[in-house]
């Protein structure tokens, strides 16, 4: 038996093409014509067939490779009479140079016709049509990736086809500017039919065919574009020459955005490229499918909503979102999180939930629709994610802020000229940080395994907008006096109600506090703000009478609700923390301790 190695044939104008499949293993028999890669650059991906048969006893590629035409694929025992075929294979190249140029007489009849671009260096309107794809008739558009006005350069796809077997991408075959599109998604197309019109300076002019000395062109993989119209009459005019071996012709395949052109009076190959292995490649174009890489999405999980369930670039941006608000997870992830007993990774998916009822509530009454705002769409998507990943705990207190509400009122009226007017939230923000340095397990993320305990205090405080919730952040409060955070407070929430917070400033908490003391209530469950680890929440302050002792004293009371995170925190330091923020505001020198 002889050895053979099987290279890359010739793959048209790629230079270098990435390998996203390999179809065959060591031991695996294999047929000629049979794919044993897939490979994708930009534009198209293509699988590489076997120009040999045998048994595969090295495997010299694997995924993420880079090959070019020569690049060895693998190495294969020959059997039979492959051994010969192989041997005729290294033949090909004397073989071809000694094919006869075409006749005198034969050269007129082989002439290609005029390509519908006009000469070269002349400027003017550019018909671009559907090249030949292969006896493919009334292919359906399925997505148009142009628009008018778009600048255009040679060999850029304009639109996606689909047939029973495949799709491809169509190129456009001249540079310029679309000024014309004259197909929509959803239109059936056949070879010839105009797809868009270019304004512009076309292609350089093909090289004379049947010229005295040239050579007659390759019949390998071709792209699909401007050179389909020429590379057809070479196919006819080569077709008295003895047909090329499969590794020099490439099998006359077609696949997903490349088609190919095969020697006249070859054999059709019983194995059909056009065809996808069956849950291997998904549904979906190549610059899908490379959008998907770039994100790190496994396309295999995605169900498309593209025509016959094609994955589009929406639905992949979509799962996406999916994933990072917790309302999914990946199957690796999910597997990873099943091994460690579940964590942040695992989604929820893990809940078993049944679907979200389906409800039609016209037919109970009159009804309008509107779209939320994007920042309650975005505060919504991470509210929901916290709430299921992170095990919330809420403890309740009262705090005696009679003292420190006395001392506000009097510290606002020595103030007055100043136009800085304090909150108490400004002194809830200065307590926090000493609340936490007390108690640093509050002032931590949870990263894995680890706890990331913080030597810095900034502060973020829930701010009601016209647009929905948002949360800017006070920095090194720990450095700054109650008036400055005040006078901070101020500014910032300014901003966020007109809508001009920065996302730097609304990032680098390590504590929030949600006041709702001007709207009302009693107590609530906040929700932590992630990556945080708690959060604390205050309601209007109400003069309640408390027992001294002696009697009963009119005393003005702030309810705390404070969540915590139980995997950092257990109940004991949850209570210990609040106990203390209460002893701080009923007697703010505290602080100084």
């Amino acid at each position: 038996m002889a050895t053979v190695e099987v290279k890359v044939p010739d793959i048209g104008d790629f230079d270098e093409v990435s390998v996203i499949e390999v179809l065959v293993a060591a031991g695996d028999m294999v047929d000629i014509e049979q794919s044993l890669i897939t490979v994708e650059s930009d534009k198209a991906s293509m699988e590489i067939p076997s120009s040999t048969a045998g048994k595969v006893t090295e495997v010299k590629v694997q995924v993420g490779s880079k090959v070019r035409e020569g690049s060895v694929v693998l190495v294969l025992e020959a059997q039979g009479d492959a051994e010969s075929k192989a041997g005729a294979g290294k033949s090909d190249e004397p073989q071809k140079a000694a094919a006869p140029s075409p006749s005198p007489a034969s050269a007129p009849s082989s002439a290609p016709s005029a390509p519908s671009a006009p000469p070269s260096g002349k400027s003017g309107p550019v018909e671009i049509k559907v090249p030949d794809i292969g006896d493919f008739k009334d292919v359906s558009v399925i997505e148009v990736l142009v628009k008018p006005g778009d600048a255009i350069e040679k060999e850029q796809s304009l639109i996606t086809v689909e047939s029973d077997k495949a799709s491809m991408e169509i190129p456009s075959s001249a540079a310029g500017k679309l000024t014309e599109l004259k197909v929509k998604v959803g239109d059936k197309l056949n070879i010839g039919d105009l797809i868009a019109v270019l304004e512009g300076v076309s292609s350089p002019p093909p090289p004379v065919e049947g010229a005295v000395g040239s050579a007659p062109p390759p019949s390998g993989e071709a792209r699909v574009g401007a050179a389909a119209s020429a590379q057809a009459p070479a196919s006819r005019s080569s077709a008295a020459a003895p047909p090329l071996q499969p590794s020099a012709a490439g099998g006359g395949r077609q696949t997903e955005g490349v088609a190919t052109v095969a020697p006249a009076g070859a054999p059709p190959a019983g194995h059909d490229p056009t065809k996808a292995p069956t849950g291997k490649l998904p549904h979906a174009s190549p610059s899908v499918r490379k959008f998907a890489r770039e994100l790190g999405v496994p396309l295999e999980e995605i169900n498309g909503c593209g025509p016959k369930g094609r994955i589009t670039q929406e639905d992949v941006q979509n799962f996406t979102k999916t994933v990072m608000s917790g309302a999914a997870s990946t199957k690796a992830s999910a597997a990873k999180a099943a091994a460690s007993g579940g964590g942040v990774g695992d989604g929820g998916a893990g809940l078993g939930l049944i679907a979200w009822p389906k409800v039609d509530f016209d037919k109970f009454g009159p009804t309008e629709r509107k779209d939320r705002p994007r920042i309650k769409k975005i505060s919504a998507a991470n509210l929901h994610r916290n709430w299921v990943m992170i095990p919330h705990v809420t403890n309740h207190d009262d705090a005696d802020i009679t003292d420190l509400e006395a001392f506000r009122v009097s510290t606002n009226k020595e103030n007055e000229k100043s136009g800085i007017k304090v909150t108490m939230l400004a002194f809830l923000i200065k307590a926090s940080v000493a609340a936490l340095k007390k108690f640093p397990e509050f002032n931590s993320s949870l990263d894995g395994e680890q706890l990331v305990l913080k030597n810095y205090f900034h502060i973020g405080f829930a701010a009601d907008t016209p647009n929905g919730l948002m949360v800017p952040v006070i920095r090194d409060c720990d450095k700054k006096g109650v008036m400055q955070i005040s006078q901070e407070m101020g500014e910032l929430a300014k901003k966020a109600r007109d809508g001009k917070l920065s996302p730097a400033e609304m990032s680098g908490a390590c504590f929030t506090i949600s006041s709702l003391g001007g709207i009302g209530g009693r107590y609530f469950t906040p929700i932590i703000n992630a990556p945080e680890v708690s959060i604390l929440g205050v309601c209007r302050s109400t003069t309640e009478p408390v027992w001294d002792g002696k009697a009963f004293q009119p005393r003005l009371m702030l309810p705390l609700s404070l969540s915590w995170d139980h995997r950092v925190i257990d109940g004991a330091g949850a209570a210990r923390f609040n106990g203390f923020l209460a002893q701080i505001l009923g007697d703010f020198r505290r602080v100084l301790l």
